[in-house]
């Protein structure tokens, strides 16, 4: 028997992840189990993978970051996790595709343990930026976003889309670009386990849009101007 998905209406989602937004911590079991969760994966990561982290730094703050990032990889989002401090777990919010997440519970349990923030690709997307600007306007939280919306089949960075621009533009937050090279060796879009492929992180240093306007051409120019610093984090450290 085909089992059916399990659909969560977008108002509850959405009632659900402007409570975890807030800065008042989980509960302790949410809290010990996000905590356990994270010490395997790091510890897995490090192992099976290397992780090699270069400019961790950058992202040991107590100020409120945007992280963009390319995206190839399931591997993408626990790297960037495993990069915060153990303390900011609880503060970060990685973007996660509604459609694709909010389909199972196996897929809406890691949705919670994570902390991720369910977005729409298709429909909601003022809805999905709305969820971003609350998340951010919370002092010490972390957004994680993937601006090409899905992983990429070949491994090469994706045009982003404008979405990410309308965010940022115009707004007083740090932004860090950040490159995921190996990720997609490891384990690419549509192979059932990873492989034991070296992934190496390289965090940029934080930029700042607050002068941009948030028209169409300067949405487009934050969008292209942050494609181009991820893609150059790469290139710059493609032989290392």
């Amino acid at each position: 028997m085909k089992r059916r998905p399990l659909n969560i209406p977008q108002p509850a989602r959405d009632r659900l992840v402007g409570r975890r937004a807030r800065s008042h911590p989980p509960g302790i079991f949410v809290n010990s189990l996000r905590l356990v969760a994270a010490l395997i994966i790091r510890g897995l990561l490090r192992l099976y993978h290397r992780l090699e982290i270069i400019g961790q730094d950058q992202l040991r703050t107590n100020r409120s970051l945007v992280i963009v990032a390319n995206h190839s990889s399931h591997l993408d989002t626990l790297c960037l996790l495993s990069a915060l401090p153990l303390r900011s777990l609880h503060r970060a919010f990685p973007a996660a595709a509604a459609d694709y997440f909010c389909q199972n519970p196996m897929r809406l349990f890691a949705v919670a343990v994570f902390n991720a923030l369910p977005l729409g690709r298709r429909v909601h997307a003022r809805r999905g930026l709305s969820m971003c600007a609350d998340v951010i306007t919370e002092p010490g939280n972390i957004l994680i976003l993937f601006p090409e919306g899905t992983r990429s089949t070949t491994g090469r960075i994706q045009e982003f889309k404008p979405g990410v621009g309308a965010l940022l533009a115009g707004r007083d937050v740090a932004v860090v670009p950040c490159y995921l090279q190996g990720a997609f060796e490891a384990w690419p879009k549509g192979r059932c386990l990873p492989r034991p492929k070296k992934v190496r992180l390289i965090v940029g240093a934080p930029r700042n849009y607050a002068a941009s306007r948030g028209n169409k051409n300067d949405i487009a120019l934050v969008a292209a101007e942050l494609r181009s610093a991820v893609e150059n984090l790469g290139a710059q450290n493609v032989a290392h």
